[in-house]
């Protein structure tokens, strides 16, 4: 973390808020809207994947062209590819289930806390507690 340049922890704190902002301005941090999507009655969600998709794609495509590593922390653009085997099966099942229940995933548990959403610290207990006992599994 030493070699990182000295604009980065901050300008990772600005990217969070921009994100938590943009679920909190686009209400996907409110649980009722993400379980209308997954019941189908309510498409907006798409949406705000499919331009997140498209931005990044599009910062995916350009940047390696433009430079040969990340400005802020000198890492070489690479492709990192990993394994498909049963932890991504089981682990997407466990994330499914647990988003289908709640309504709520990871990065949009945080903003839904930032707009007032109290009751979401359950979500976030189970969250902390299942990453400690996979890696207490693991390990």
């Amino acid at each position: 973390m030493a070699d990182r340049h000295p604009l980065f922890m901050p300008l990772i704190l600005v990217g969070g808020l921009i994100f938590g902002f943009g679920l909190g301005f686009s209400q996907m941090a409110r649980p009722e809207v993400v379980l209308n999507f997954l019941q189908f009655e309510d498409f907006g969600l798409i949406f705000v994947m499919f331009g997140a998709a498209i931005v990044t794609g599009i910062g995916f495509a350009v940047m390696p062209r433009i430079r040969d590593a990340a400005p802020l922390t000198g890492d070489p653009y690479e492709r990192r590819l990993k394994p498909f085997d049963r932890n991504v099966l089981v682990g997407g099942a466990i994330f499914g289930v647990g988003w289908g229940l709640s309504g709520i995933c990871p990065g949009a548990a945080y903003a839904s806390l930032g707009v007032g959403n109290v009751t979401i610290l359950w979500a976030l207990a189970g969250m902390f507690v299942g990453a400690y006992l996979q890696g207490y599994v693991r390990s």
